[in-house]
């Protein structure tokens, strides 16, 4: 029997745990996902007997050889490795191999490659994936997709790729290699093709046009640091490009891809072509959540406490939407903390287990019509182009570029030391309440991240005045 510690009269005393055998299914080893799991797991008053994981590619974190390779996508830091070796979720979870293809809700089962996984509670925490679609936006690309076309979405992916690249010799041949997106992982991916030794004239970033997504950074002298970096490298870079037609030679594999810009026809032949111009839900979650007549608007429809219009399944992370009655279209999960927001998901679920946990007295009216407040802050950190190391944090909500987020009449207080040329620059912000509220590094030398991430939301007092030194003249390098 599993015990908790409990604290009666000043005296620490051993508390059988109540196992619970409801069988929870969660899909997707999203941040979300884990940080739901690892709640629930070491929840001091229950054991989850039967909690069961399906994933393409199972456990994150369970290679650090495949964890390297993490460097060409930007960074949530909500779990490294040595976070997946505490928590040991092999030992409490239950892991399907595969994708999830159906869910049959009368019966209460999905089915990953043919196999049925039965539920009494399923959540859904795929996320958003970076998909192969044509120009023909949205429909999807129903072929055999060529081997070097590759979308990366998490370590497993980057690994593999990299290890096709070194297969195929092309580390050290002359052939092009297309990066294409609009996102800040496209200049990772940069960096991280120019730190396996491939020569950077040989890269052709293509920018797709942007969309609604908020710029890949938010402050210009950033932007500008990273663009001279890339010239610097002699990385070829193509503004304002559409994927307009691809080849295949008799290998099958990719081997021209045509652009359309506002002037001309681009033509790029290629050995490798990186896609991330489009993210989206994947499309066998799609097709299953619509099939099963859960409620779907570009996503999946779910309420403030995760309720879809099925009782017994939840769902949380980017590939979800607020109801249209909440009249707030604009925000959704992904605008929050992944890791807060599977630890509220984890709650919710928790008080159908925990009878101390249920509430004593009705909410207020209405408060079922408002959308919850999410406190901790976003954060994003990687390899940029140049070596520069690069870390954001930032309050939860929709990013604005930077002189667009500052209130003129109400800045709060800025504190900036370093350029971004020089690869030291640091600038922290603090709200009209002198409380920090973003921050973010840009440094040719590595720095310690979680230490910066404790800052946000400390006042300024607890930083050893920093005003007054500020305002002294005694700060000219946050980093020391």
């Amino acid at each position: 029997m599993k015990y908790s510690l409990n604290l009666i009269n000043r005296k620490l005393v051993l508390e059988p745990k109540v196992c619970i055998n409801s069988r929870i299914v969660v899909v997707g080893a999203s941040d979300v996902g884990i940080s739901f799991l690892e709640t629930l797991i070491f929840w001091p008053r229950l054991k989850f007997n039967n909690l069961t994981l399906i994933s393409i590619h199972g456990l994150p974190g369970k290679d650090p050889l495949i964890s390297k390779y993490r460097r060409f996508l930007i960074n949530s830091h909500c779990f490294n490795d040595e976070d997946y070796a505490q928590m040991s979720l092999c030992s409490w979870v239950n892991v399907v191999v595969g994708k999830m293809t159906s869910i049959n809700r009368s019966a209460k089962y999905v089915v990953v490659s043919k196999e049925k996984v039965p539920y009494d509670y399923l959540v859904l925490c795929t996320g958003q994936s970076y998909q192969v679609i044509t120009s023909q936006w949205p429909q999807r690309y129903t072929e055999k997709v060529p081997s070097n076309l590759f979308t990366l979405n998490d370590a497993q992916d980057c690994f593999e790729a990299a290890l096709w690249l070194e297969e195929h010799r092309l580390i050290k041949s002359t052939e092009n290699i297309i990066v294409y997106g609009n996102t800040i992982d496209t200049y990772t991916t940069v960096e991280a093709l120019l730190s396996l030794g491939i020569e950077g004239s040989r890269i052709h970033l293509v920018w797709a046009p942007p969309g609604s997504a908020s710029p890949c950074l938010l402050e210009a002298t950033l932007e500008q640091a990273v663009c001279e970096a890339l010239e610097g490298a002699r990385v070829v870079v193509h503004p304002n490009s559409i994927l307009a037609q691809w080849g295949h030679g008799d290998n099958g594999l990719l081997t021209w891809a045509a652009f359309t810009t506002a002037s001309t026809l681009l033509h790029l032949q290629c050995s490798a072509f990186f896609s991330f111009a489009y993210r989206t839900l994947d499309y066998d979650i799609f097709k299953a959540v619509t099939d099963a007549c859960l409620v779907f608007d570009g996503r999946v429809v779910i309420d403030t406490a995760f309720h879809t219009n099925d009782a017994s399944i939840r769902a949380a992370g980017p590939l979800t939407k607020f109801s249209r009655r909440y009249y707030r279209d604009e925000l959704t999960h992904s605008n929050f903390n992944s890791k807060e927001i599977g630890f509220e998901l984890a709650a919710s679920m928790l008080s159908l287990f925990d009878s101390k946990l249920q509430p004593s007295s009705e909410p207020p009216e209405g408060s079922d019509r408002l959308i919850p407040v999410y406190r901790r802050c976003k954060v994003q950190g990687g390899v940029l182009p140049g070596g520069y190391n690069y870390l954001h944090i930032s309050k939860p909500g929709i990013p604005v570029p930077l002189d667009v987020e500052l209130d003129p009449y109400d800045r709060g207080t800025e504190i900036v030391t370093g350029e971004a040329a020089q690869g030291n620059y640091f600038r922290i912000h603090f709200s009209r309440y002198n409380m920090v509220d973003s921050i973010t590094c840009f440094s040719k030398e590595p720095f310690p991240v979680s230490n910066y991430i404790c800052l946000y939301r400390q006042h300024e007092r607890l930083l050893n005045d920093l005003y007054y030194r500020w305002g002294a003249g005694q700060l000219t390098d946050l980093y020391r």
